[in-house]
């Protein structure tokens, strides 16, 4: 029972998750489809790599982007030896509330049966709240997250958080905010899986490493700032500028060579 109340409150989330988005970007809503729609990018120089970077996009980007950007060639720059898929998680799927169950069967368990060992996401934008998401319910599944700009939910839960004295002080939603509409759920229990992030080392614990990159001036820099503090200081990147592509891929470059990841033989 308690599962699958846990569930519904999670899917109820990403719906209204996927509202606020709406209200900052632009753009129609794309349709889904079954299965997300996925391209393999082979590693440059290994046959059959044993890690697999998967790249979720912002919500009304397409994989294309991170083509176009220069995320796959830092890749092959960086000698990294990991092939790379591309998948067409857009803003549609947390609109109906399936990203989770998609990225589940359509990207994981299908890399799982392939051979892939390490699987690691990295999202931007919405791709990253999807990537901490993924991580909070499927403990053990990732070896690492990469979280570029991302989403982390309504600005009066940060306030809550950042009034209590940071992530590490704040024992729990304050209540409903003013106008009484309820707290997102699933936003409160990620923030308070990210709690454990305090003071965290990798030993017996699922919690998979997690690297944060974000523009100072990104709309959503209040809420990076709190999980920045919670963070490692060599898991956390900052660049000047807003929530775009140029920002991101400057922060991709950096962190890239930070990653504990497999390189290229010789």
């Amino acid at each position: 029972m308690k599962l699958l109340l846990s569930k519904r409150l999670r899917l109820a989330a990403l719906g209204v998750a996927a509202a606020a988005l709406l209200l900052t970007a632009c753009g129609g809503m794309r349709k889904t489809t079954t299965p997300l729609a996925t391209s393999l990018e082979k590693s440059g120089c290994m046959r059959n790599a044993d890690t697999l970077l998967v790249m979720l996009p912002g919500a009304y980007s397409t994989p294309e982007e991170f083509e176009r950007e220069g995320f796959v060639r830092a890749v092959q720059d960086n000698r990294v030896a990991a092939d790379v898929m591309l998948v067409d998680a857009h803003l549609g799927y947390y609109n109906d509330r399936t990203i989770l169950e998609r990225l589940d069967a359509d990207v994981v368990a299908p890399a799982r049966s392939q051979g892939y060992r390490r699987i690691w996401l990295v999202g931007i934008s919405v791709g990253g709240f999807g990537s901490l998401l993924y991580a909070q319910t499927h403990p053990g599944a990732l070896a690492g997250v990469v979280t570029i700009a991302p989403y982390l939910g309504e600005r009066v839960l940060g306030s809550d958080i950042a009034n209590a004295g940071g992530l590490g002080a704040w024992k729990g939603p304050l209540g409903e905010p003013s106008g009484g509409n309820p707290r997102t759920p699933n936003e409160t229990q990620l923030w308070q899986w990210l709690r454990g992030y305090v003071g965290f080392t990798q030993t017996a614990d699922a919690r998979p490493p997690l690297y944060l990159g974000y523009a100072t001036d990104d709309r959503f820099a209040f809420s990076h700032r709190l999980l920045a503090a919670a963070l490692p200081p060599e898991r956390v990147f900052t660049t000047e500028g807003g929530h775009d592509w140029p920002e991101w891929t400057r922060l991709w470059r950096r962190m890239l060579p930070t990653l504990p990841l497999p390189g290229c033989p010789g």
